[in-house]
């Protein structure tokens, strides 16, 4: 079972090593890069990974197009920010071993955040298939939130991929701006309405479900603060929805 790894990079030179030193078990790295202007291409390069351009077309579309370029059929998808733990690469490792009958592994993902290990708040045990057959499995999500989806069964492994998120709340903010606004597009695309009283209800509940419900105060001061920026998440993403409906209304008069 030969494996390639695949990641989609936009200046990710300060995580990008920590990720392809974890690949150990890959036959092949393949690195679709759209535009880096920092040094993430020369470390793709130093790292032995096939390095392609291609400009930027959204999350699924990138990573299906990396899968594509492979060389092997097995593909295991990792973000920049992530890595394999030591656990889920001896894990890997044993499954080459042999040629599944599945289309895909699915693994457990641990966030750090805010210099912590997240172990509640609704962020662990966010199991993800990343490890695929590519004739069996692609991804799929126009906007924000891709996933694989599969044509057969698929495998829990144990061990966890580790992520790597903010270091500090100000790039929490950072990139949940830019999530909602394609969030909102979403919406829009879907014809999903943000009616007024989602609006006041749903970032409440958010947040009591975030940080009760799913036990975020076990997290301590991040449980605190990821439960804010879930209802935050939810709040924006509603009000820009709203928005940029009412400027297509108006557009169209």
């Amino acid at each position: 079972m030969k494996i390639s790894a695949t990641l989609v990079t936009l200046n990710e030179e300060k995580n990008l090593p920590r990720a392809l030193k974890s690949l150990r078990c890959c036959d092949e790295v393949v690195v679709v890069d759209s535009g880096s202007q920092d040094r993430t291409r020369e470390i793709a390069e130093e790292f032995g990974a096939k390095l392609l351009h291609r400009d930027w077309t959204g999350y699924a579309d990138q990573k299906n197009f990396a899968a594509r370029a492979a060389s092997h059929d097995w593909i295991l998808s990792l973000d920049a920010d992530e890595e394999l733990s030591d656990d889920l690469l001896r894990e890997i490792i044993e499954v080459q071993k042999s040629e599944p009958d599945v289309a895909g592994f699915r693994f457990p993902r641990r966030a750090r955040y805010l210099g912590k290990w997240i172990h509640h708040s609704g962020w662990y045990p966010d199991r993800k298939i990343r490890l695929y057959d590519r004739r069996k499995a692609s991804w799929t999500g126009d906007y924000v939130h891709e996933f694989v989806v599969t044509t057969g069964p698929v495998t829990e492994l144990r061990g966890d991929l580790l992520h790597y998120t903010c270091d500090s709340f100000s790039q929490h903010l950072a990139t949940l701006d830019r999530y909602t606004d394609l969030a909102a597009n979403e919406m829009l695309a879907r014809g999903t309405k943000a009616g007024l009283w989602r609006l006041i209800l749903d970032p409440p509940w958010t947040f009591f479900k975030t940080y009760l419900i799913q036990r975020g105060f076990l997290d301590g001061r991040q449980g605190l603060t990821i439960s804010y920026a879930a209802a935050l998440y939810v709040f924006r993403k509603y009000a820009k929805a709203r928005i940029m409906a009412a400027r297509a209304m108006e557009a169209g008069r």
